[in-house]
């Protein structure tokens, strides 16, 4: 076991025994959408454990302790001519988070979400203890347990995942799609060819890219949307297009997708004033942190008469309802463009309880970022509960970083209450740690 990491480790299980409150993580980034009540809570201190432990390109595996942002892990895997079998799309995830969470990307229709990329965590339980959780030893529970708990089971400090090789560059081909069953017909198509990478976005109802990426060893030519060019214009604006392995798995980071439109960073003079080191997702999480705080743009609102219901939501839907949950997306909620990423479970014997999938279905993820504003006045997650109920209703399922208004039996029925209980039964027998539908549901 590496002598710092060890280090590091026993000191924060020493601060967690110590501790007479309530815990939570004491660090300087995070990915969750939805504010939480203020709470007294010890608060343990992360912040050291985020290195990238070993990097074993023969045997295809990584080891990097859980706040490691995939910026980091990339930037030393790519170096040893490797990559993390699913990247998510910004730099600042961390590893723990994305296994505690749900990470995706467009590797996911081969590989599945991170946590099915795994092999071993070492994780921090809310009895004191740190516990090593694999497929196949004593605490296989918790190994297949910890994805979409929350830090409601207890916190990954160090994750030992796949690695694939990787080729020094992506060539990319946008096909475009006026129809939506056409353009999710071709999502499977693809997914079940020989591609390396397959998502996709919306524009519009008869505005659809298919985007496909594939490993070569050399190209003709590669562009740059770190700075002044803007990856997702280029999608419907070209049929092919070459970068960088690098550049292709941080493609969306510079703007947040499309979201840096609400800072206006996609004015070309707003762009440059900003500079190419404000231009990626650490920033503008600084800033929406910020606004959620002092209410800057809830006062425009107000001034403005509209009212404003944050949607920013991940759901899996099965690919023979995607074009249907298309539809509804459009009438009812309005929000562009949306991403698309299709999922296929990777690990076809495993069963995640918090976040089951089946084996035998191709999911499309429909990633949807924004606010929805409107003149007449809607009660508390209108918008947000038409999605639950028409997820349900497709037999979907989303993921809980952000905002969720399901009732408490309707959402033990989604996400295995038996299976929760008996892993907060064994280890976290105090309640250290939060429920997790207190937490993502009441925001406690």
């Amino acid at each position: 076991m590496n002598a710092g990491y060890a280090a590091r480790r026993e000191a924060l299980a020493a601060a967690l025994a110590r501790a007479d409150a309530p815990a939570r993580l004491a660090k300087e980034t995070s990915n969750l959408f939805r504010d939480r009540e203020p709470a007294a809570r010890a608060r343990l201190d992360v912040r050291a454990f985020r290195n990238v432990l070993a990097v074993d390109r023969e045997n295809g595996c990584l080891e990097a302790e859980g706040m490691t942002p995939y910026g980091d892990l990339v930037a030393a895997t790519l170096a040893k001519g490797v990559m993390p079998a699913v990247v998510p799309q910004l730099k600042s995830i961390t590893i723990g988070g994305a296994v505690a969470g749900i990470g995706i990307e467009s590797s996911s229709f081969r590989y599945g979400l991170v946590h099915e990329t795994v092999e071993e965590l070492d994780v921090l339980v809310g009895d004191g203890r740190v516990v090593t959780a694999t497929p196949d030893n004593d605490h296989r529970d918790l190994f297949f347990g910890f994805p979409n708990s929350y830090g409601t089971l207890g916190y990954a400090l160090r994750v030992k995942a796949r690695a694939l090789p990787a080729k020094p560059f992506v060539r990319l081909e946008h096909v475009h799609h006026r129809d939506a069953r056409r353009f999710f017909d071709h999502v499977g198509a693809v997914c079940g060819a020989d591609a390396d990478f397959v998502d996709g976005a919306v524009f519009g109802p008869h505005d659809l890219v298919v985007t496909t990426g594939r490993f070569v060893d050399a190209a003709p030519y590669t562009s740059d949307y770190s700075f002044e060019r803007i990856y997702w214009c280029s999608m419907r604006e070209r049929d092919e297009d070459f970068l960088s392995t690098s550049d292709y798995l941080w493609r969306w980071d510079t703007d947040w997708f499309w979201c840096s439109k609400n800072l206006h960073a996609q004015n070309p003079l707003v762009r440059r004033l900003l500079g190419r080191k404000r231009l990626n997702s650490v920033f503008y999480a600084k800033v929406m942190r910020w606004n959620s705080r002092v209410g800057f743009t809830r006062a425009r609102d107000r001034l403005l008469g509209l009212h404003p219901e944050s949607v920013i939501q991940d759901v899996d839907i099965p690919i023979e309802r995607a074009a249907e949950f298309l539809a509804f997306l459009l009438e009812e909620i309005g929000i562009l463009p949306i991403w698309t990423c299709p999922i296929r479970v990777h690990r076809r014997d495993a069963h995640f309880p918090l976040y089951p999938l089946d084996p035998a279905v191709l999911y499309v993820n429909f990633g949807f970022w924004d606010t929805v504003r409107t003149r007449e006045a809607h009660p508390a997650g209108h918008f947000n509960r038409l999605v639950e109920r028409k997820v349900g209703e497709l037999g979907g399922i989303k993921s809980l970083y952000s905002d969720s208004y399901f009732e408490r039996d309707q959402f033990w029925s989604i996400y295995d209450r038996e299976a929760y209980a008996a892993l907060k039964a064994r280890y976290d027998p105090r309640g250290r740690f939060p429920d997790l539908y207190d937490k993502a549901v009441l925001r406690q």
